[in-house]
Order: structure tokens, then sequence, then C-alpha cells
């Protein structure tokens, strides 16, 4: 039976999952960064173990507050997998990232950071929520990454599952300002993270390089907003449905809730209501239910 080979030549990682650089946007690529994703929600001693066994990398632990990433690398990649909410079992965490404060939060950041992301335009504006989530670990992270391309030039691959894919996308726009290239970004049920301005910077910046995996029925991707009209956030390209379950709106989503909803606005009791119904779909945006439609 024969093996196949990375374009390096070495055997794919010793549990079957494989990176080709030459496949933009590929299936192995997505169930390869899909894995890497889910090891991200591991700690420090599991998590370093958990890398080297399935997917062959030597990866190590980036973690500041409840911002937390892994490095991993081998002789041909560059891997950079950012963890989502603290429990992947859930998104009670993201309510006021997501809904509650979701206009208040579309800002342009201030520092160092601000600095870096003022290139998508003058009129882009970003989550304030997912900025400060980056910032507490770029500095360290971003180093690091830094100095294994210096090391051996490899494609830098960038993954994340809900909150992580988010921060995905933030690092790989950080990562081009410092002129280290990206290879490919694919995120799992990962929200909206700036408004039309900052999306189509990422979409002239990135063409062809990210790859956005939902799940229909998903909420989070349908986030952040309070409006079921209208809202200033907007997704980058390009969406890959996973699943037979066709993309359903937030508005037929909630259902009832919507028809409460004065203009169309979320408010008052309505955002507690309409986060229970969200939050009843919560198991179409476990990690789990992406890697078994990748695998089917």
């Amino acid at each position: 039976m024969s093996i196949e080979r990375t374009r390096d030549g070495s055997q794919p990682a010793p549990g079957g999952f494989r990176l080709d650089e030459d496949q933009p946007g590929s299936l192995d690529n997505a169930r390869f960064l899909c894995e890497a994703s889910a090891l991200a929600y591991l700690p420090a001693a599991e998590g370093k173990a958990a890398f080297q066994q399935l997917l062959g990398l030597d990866a190590r632990l980036f973690s500041v507050d409840n911002t937390q990433a892994w490095l991993g690398t081998d002789k041909a990649n560059i891997v950079v997998a950012f963890r989502g909410t603290e429990s992947p079992s859930t998104i009670d965490g993201l309510k006021d990232i997501l809904l509650t404060d979701a206009m208040n939060l579309l800002v342009v950041p201030e520092g160092r950071l601000g600095h870096d992301l003022a290139a998508a335009g003058v009129r882009a504006r970003f989550h304030k929520g997912f900025a400060d989530a980056i910032a507490e670990i770029w500095p360290e992270l971003s180093a690091a990454v830094e100095a294994e391309v210096k090391q051996r030039d490899r494609p830098v691959w960038i993954t994340g599952h809900s909150l992580g894919g988010a921060l995905a996308l933030y690092a790989a726009w950080l990562l081009k300002r410092k002129f280290i290239p990206v290879h490919e970004v694919c995120t799992f049920g990962a929200p909206m993270i700036g408004n039309k301005e900052a999306s189509e910077a990422f979409n002239r910046e990135f063409a062809g390089k990210i790859f956005r995996y939902i799940n229909g029925r998903d909420p989070v991707p349908k986030l952040p907003t309070m409006s079921l009209v209208a809202n200033e956030f907007l997704h980058v390209d390009s969406e890959r449905l996973v699943g037979g379950e066709p993309v359903t709106r937030l508005v037929d989503l909630l259902g009832t809730v919507a028809s409460q909803a004065a203009d169309g606005i979320l408010s008052g009791t309505l955002l507690d209501e309409a986060w229970q119904t969200l939050n009843a779909e919560v198991a179409n945006h476990f990690l789990d239910r992406y890697r078994e439609q990748l695998r089917g």
C-alpha cells in the first residue's frame, strides 16, 4: 500500500493529518487545522503531547489572561492555533462581546495594534473585544513566529474555532504588517470581526487565503449584532458550508423573539430571550460537529 506524502517528502502526521501548501483551501488542510483548533483548548502538558502525537508538531503554549494560542512547528510548516472561549462546550462567555455590547465595541483600537489595523483604511472599524484579546498575547507570540520564520522559511498557517477564529484573522493581518507572509487562514464557526471597510481590506490583502467554515445553524457566525435588519459588522471572504443544513438567517433562527423586536432591534429582556434561543443551537457550534462534517 502506498503512503501519501507531503511536498517535502515526509510522511503525513502520526494521526493521518496532512498539510499541502500546493492545495489552498483543500479538505486535507481543513481537517489538519480543525484538529489543531481542537488541540488549542488543551492545557500545556496535555496539549504539547497531543500536538506531537496527532499532528507531528513541536508545540508551545502562549497564554495571557483568557487568551491562549499554540505555536506548532515541524520542518515543513508553522502553525498558529488560537483557542476559543475557555470551555469549548458553551458560548456563555461570548454574550457581551457578541450581542449585548456589539455596536459599542466597533472601534479603531488604540496603541501599536491600532496603528497596524489603521492600515485597513480610515473608515475601517474593528471589534474592540477581539482586538483587546489579541493585544494581550501578541508581543510574545509574534516574536516567536518571527523567530521560526527566520530560522527556516516555511508556510505559516493560522487557525482557530469560535473566538479563536476571530483572533486568527487579526493575527494574519498583524503578521503581514511585520512582512511575514501568511499561507492560509482557516476558521471554524468564527464571528464577524469588523465593519464593511475592514472586511474589504482583509479580502484585498488575503485573496484566496482565508477559508471560513460554518455550520448552517451555528449561531456564532451570525454575530455580533443587536439588530435583525441591519448590521455594520460584515464577514470576510470566503465562506464554506459544512454539513447539509442551509445557512439560517439570524432572524429565522430567533423565530418568535424576532417578531417582538421593535424595528428589528434586540433590547431589554429580548436580549436575554435571544441569547437563550441562540444557546439552544449551541451544539451546532461545537468543534466536534465541524470535525465530524469534515471527516464525512
